[in-house]
């Protein structure tokens, strides 16, 4: 079975600091890693191939930086990764995106099961598997959390909030999963050091034969800022209980409880 995980590199969210003044974050100089839906996604494939045998093959499009990053995929279980590096791809929106792994995949050739996270760790937008679907002409199952395989046939259990659904579905098709599907492995050493000799292919869109306009981000973010926050910094003294009660009071004058 030859699998195609696509996965997004991201900023550490958990390393973004807030302007005071503009209520921007901060994003320059901060390290770059994939998601964590994205590494759900990677860790399923990987159980898939070494359950049914086959391929697994990591997919990103981005900045230089993924040279680096996906070392990260390739230790923890993928066989090989495709990675497009371009300007205009850098910051790209989902439409766009899903234009370039649409051409990506082709480059790739035979593949039996595209997997990608529900979501991306930054935008969280869950358009770019159903756009790469529509694209491919293949049928997409979303929300997955759980999946087996027999043949070429794929049966999932999809998270529907108030109820769980099964679905089947033949192959070729992509899946997107949640986090609840596996707990992602962390790469041993020994994978780390050999992650650097496993196949890393590296694309342009040129090489990929699609032209800007058709890679070039449809909606422009013009400004990203934090929820404003007013902070009334009052302090309440006393006992234990006594502090809990004015507290309690406060907040039910504001309306925060009932």
């Amino acid at each position: 079975m030859n699998i195609v995980v696509c996965m997004k590199q991201v900023v550490d969210l958990q390393q973004i600091r807030i302007k005071r003044d503009t209520r921007e974050p901060v994003l320059e100089g901060l390290p770059v890693l994939f998601g964590d839906m994205d590494k759900n996604a990677l860790e399923e494939a990987v159980r898939l191939k070494e359950k049914h045998g086959g391929k697994v093959t990591v997919l990103s499009v981005g900045s230089a930086k993924l040279k680096e990053t996906v070392l990260e995929a390739l230790a923890m279980g993928a066989d090989e990764a495709l990675i497009v590096i371009d300007p205009v791809c850098d910051g790209s929106d989902s439409a766009a995106t899903a234009v370039v792994l649409a051409e990506s995949v082709r480059k790739i050739g035979q593949y039996d099961v595209i997997l990608a996270g529900e979501g991306s760790a930054d935008n969280y937008s869950g358009q770019t598997g159903s756009r790469l679907a529509e694209i491919l002409g293949i049928p997409q199952i979303t929300y997955v959390r759980e999946l087996t395989i027999e043949g070429n046939t794929i049966t999932a259990t999809r998270d529907m909030e108030g109820a769980l659904e099964v679905v089947q579905a033949t192959t070729p098709l992509i899946i997107s999963v949640t986090s609840e599907i596996n707990k992602p492995r962390r790469a041993p050493l020994t994978q780390i050091l050999r992650a650097s000799r496993k196949p890393l292919n590296v694309c342009t869109l040129k090489d990929l034969g699609i032209p800007i306009e058709k890679a070039t981000p449809v909606v422009q973010i013009l400004r990203n800022i934090a929820p404003e926050q007013e902070r009334k910094h009052i302090i309440f003294e006393g006992e234990p209980d006594e502090t809990v009660a004015k507290l309690t009071e406060a907040l039910r004058k504001e309306g925060a409880i009932l």
